[in-house]
């Protein structure tokens, strides 16, 4: 018999659907594996077995009273800047130790209500700079990346059938990367934003990861309610390969994968045209710092009067830096995104899509520090949907990714084209 924990999310969820599976069996499974794991991983923020016994119950006892639930009984990450009524939720700070919401986050709320069993990940503080416990699943002296650090080893090391992780520069795509898994981050303001620890209202993003880009459509479909099904394209993509204004940071590793996944893309039928960015998507990227720590700083305002001592030397300092910008910095930084993003569409006019890295390189050594956002800054203040599949491995056997970018609303077509690359790049 095929032990459950190797089941993807949607090989799982159809055998729970078909009676072949229990949750409360799946879960069991589940749980060996990530006690296999988790003493090096460190995954997870809070993880109590007994826990999530009762929601893979609780999922049981709903079908077998007729409840259709199309995530019954998965393993679901929950990032914790997203609010969890019956777990901790502490954002990655001392400040919040123990703390304990009422309620659910509205995106959390919508997992439970899809029948997932929830369990809270590691993210960096307050989802910005300072890294937690997590390893990464492919070498433990490695970073995970972060700031959705739990969620993206999590399920990178199979622990996790599907997480949630937030992106105010490169968190979600960025550690998927980083942890071979697939990351997607929707369009802006797909899943709302109410129950979340809300740093930037100009550029967090919530989305999930997953083991493979089905299994991110068969959440995004049950989350949302707006069908993200694969489909299957009348002919092969005109692919716009865009390394952008920060083509510089490419490791050698990244720049030989790009010609390697332009390659097979090619040899599938598709074209991959260089493209370049310029005016008001460069003058945005600059923005994009001051944007982010203006409104963070804003974000923790409570914390900076009240518990500035909890917070850690490199956030203080970058949300003291943000508090001395002039307000008008703000204003700018927010009239020039518009422009950026009413832009893009004419920008890779005739284009399907664009490809571009997910991050510079290999996921850097040690894990005091999550990597660089370089390559997922841009997509993220265009608002666009972004997702990255995994594209090979680098000089030291740690996951490599592509990105793939469509224009905002078109997030279906953003999953069809990364499974298309994905399958092109499997020969």
């Amino acid at each position: 018999m095929t032990d459950p924990s190797t089941l993807s999310a949607s090989e799982a969820a159809a055998q729970i659907a078909a009676g072949k599976l229990s949750a409360s069996a799946l879960a069991e499974a589940m749980l060996a594996r990530i006690a296999k794991r988790e003493k090096v991983l460190q995954a997870f923020a809070h993880l109590k077995p007994a826990l999530m016994r009762k929601q893979a119950a609780e999922v049981d006892a709903a079908i077998k009273a007729g409840r259709h639930l199309p995530l019954a009984g998965l393993f679901f990450g929950v990032k914790d800047v997203l609010d969890t009524f019956d777990q901790p939720s502490q954002y990655g700070s001392p400040i919040w130790a123990g703390h304990k919401p009422k309620s659910d986050a509205a995106c959390v709320a919508l997992a439970r209500r899809a029948g997932a069993v929830l369990a809270k990940t590691v993210t960096t503080e307050f989802a910005t700079r300072h890294p937690g416990p997590t390893t990464n699943p492919h070498n433990p002296a490695h970073t995970p990346g972060g700031s959705s650090s739990g969620s993206a080893a999590g399920v990178g090391a199979g622990v996790l059938h599907l997480a949630f992780g937030t992106q105010t520069a490169g968190s979600i795509i960025r550690p998927a990367a980083y942890c071979g898994a697939v990351g997607f981050k929707p369009s802006w303001g797909t899943f709302h934003r109410a129950g979340m620890k809300v740093m930037s209202e100009s550029l967090d993003t919530i989305g999930i990861m997953a083991r493979n880009v089905p299994d991110i459509a068969l959440g995004m479909t049950a989350l949302t309610g707006f069908d993200h099904s694969i489909a299957k394209p009348s002919k092969a993509p005109r692919l716009a390969l865009i390394l952008g204004p920060t083509a510089k940071m490419a490791a050698p590793e990244t720049l030989e994968l790009m010609e390697k996944v332009a390659f097979a893309a090619r040899a599938k039928g598709a074209t991959v045209t260089p493209v370049e960015l310029g005016g008001p998507f460069l003058e945005a990227l600059a923005l994009h710092p001051h944007v982010m720590q203006m409104e963070s700083a804003e974000a923790l305002g409570w914390e900076l009067d009240h518990a500035r001592e909890g917070l850690s030397d490199v956030l203080r300092d970058r949300m003291e830096w943000g508090l001395s910008e002039p307000r008008a910095k703000l204003a700018q930084g927010r009239a020039t995104f518009a422009a950026a993003q009413a832009a893009f569409p004419a920008a890779i006019a005739g284009y399907d899509a664009v490809l571009t890295p997910s991050a510079p390189g290999e996921a850097p050594a040690g894990i005091a520090a999550t990597g660089d956002p370089a390559f997922n800054t841009l997509w993220t203040l265009l608002h666009t949907p972004a997702v990255t599949v995994p594209a090979g491995v680098g000089p030291k056997g740690l996951p490599l990714g592509a990105q793939i970018v469509t224009r905002r609303g078109e997030d279906a077509a953003a999953l069809m084209w990364g499974e298309w690359l994905h399958q092109a790049l499997q020969g």
